[in-house]
């Protein structure tokens, strides 16, 4: 019998595969706020933080080797995003910050290591600058909140749009090789989470108001300044790639010198998703900078 099995095709669930996790939902502030874990929740606490109109999924590949490294490690959808509740807001990053905050206070933690890939990583950072005592560490994986490339958001804002609008097959596909260097790591399974998550009623609407940060007139208040970056005493490490489609590698170094004493560090062959692209790579050195290794 012959494999006709497509040479890229992979699975959250392979992904997964021997891997002791659970999701569940919890009440954060009155958000009904998914989480996806794994590792032992007496253990150090890794908050890992997905990107714009992303989902938990982001970290299927990060759940095993950060639990079997002595961590508890818990993505979450954020507010508005993935099947995390969606209030009727214009979604700053203020409101993303103080969902997190919610969050660590539901999961009995007043601190934590939190790791941010995008958005994330620009509601990390402003989490670092404006309440430091919940940041014990801070890893800004080809973060926002330094950039405003009109053209990049413009079409960050179209694809997403469009993709909320008529989740179909194609036009999930095209959001997500946004992210890739190689679009062959977009897989069905991973479209499919994507989409029915972007299927959901009234999520049209919701992405429209997610998307109010590639408008100028609303990213510029909520961007991080030079004098921010220098105010974060959190240990911190920011990893860069080599085809990032959002900000050059020069780019994630300016917002590495700002940072006292962090650590910066560039994956080759990767997009927007590193952890996922190259999970061999970004496990090792993430790992290692959370247990305090150089």
């Amino acid at each position: 019998m012959s494999d006709k099995r497509p040479t890229n095709f992979s699975s959250v669930w392979a992904d997964l595969k021997g891997v002791s996790f659970r999701q569940h939902f919890i009440d954060a502030g009155g958000v009904r706020t998914r989480c996806v874990e794994s590792g032992d929740p007496s253990k150090p606490l890794v908050l890992a933080l997905h990107g714009v109109g992303g989902h938990a999924e982001a970290y299927s590949r990060n759940f095993g080797p950060h639990g079997d490294a002595g961590f508890w490690f818990v993505a979450i959808d954020m507010l508005g995003h993935g099947w995390t509740d969606k209030p009727p807001i214009d979604y700053q990053v203020k409101d993303y910050a103080d969902h997190v905050l919610a969050v660590l206070k539901t999961l009995g933690r007043d601190r934590a290591m939190i790791s941010g890939e995008s958005l994330g990583g620009w509601v990390a950072t402003y989490l670092a600058v404006h309440t430091p005592a919940a940041v014990e560490k801070l890893v800004l994986n080809t973060a926002g909140g330094w950039t405003a490339h009109p053209h990049v958001m413009e079409r960050l804002k179209t694809l997403s749009n469009e993709a909320a609008s008529d989740p179909s097959w194609e036009r999930i596909k095209t959001r997500l090789e946004f992210l890739m260097c190689d679009k062959s790591m977009v897989s069905d399974d991973l479209i499919e989470t994507r989409r029915a998550i972007y299927a959901q009623s009234g999520f049209a609407d919701t992405m429209k108001r997610i998307m109010c940060l590639q408008e100028m007139e609303i990213r510029r208040p909520n961007m991080i300044t030079a004098d921010q970056y220098r105010s974060i005493k959190a240990p911190t490490m920011v990893v860069w790639t080599s085809h990032d489609p959002t900000a050059t590698p020069e780019e994630g170094k300016q917002i590495a010198d700002m940072i006292p004493g962090s650590k910066f560090v560039v994956m080759n062959r990767c997009g927007h998703w590193p952890q996922f692209e190259d999970a061999d790579v970004f496990n090792r050195i993430h790992i290692d900078f959370l247990r305090g290794k150089n």
